[in-house]
């Protein structure tokens, strides 16, 4: 069985992002624990992470950085 895809993302104060699946589900991921490093740093930066999208599967942000469908899903929580 396939994972749900993204097709909206809002993003929270303290680098959380509100996410709307494919199945209607909407959930809550918490991105905290990926900012780190060269790639992923950059999304520490407040205005940078506000300028996420979904690419119609995961998130992203505008210089590559992206999340992997099923954890954005498998470590969410339902809102």
């Amino acid at each position: 069985m396939l994972r749900p895809t993204a097709i909206q993302v809002t993003p929270q104060k303290e680098y959380f992002l509100d996410i709307i699946f494919n199945n209607g589900e909407k959930r809550r991921f918490d991105v905290r624990p990926y900012i780190r490093g060269e790639w992923y740093g950059e999304l520490g930066e407040p205005d940078y992470f506000r300028q996420v999208k979904t690419d119609g599967f995961t998130v992203v942000w505008p210089h590559g950085q992206d999340i992997c469908p099923d954890e954005l899903y498998d470590l969410s929580t339902e809102i």
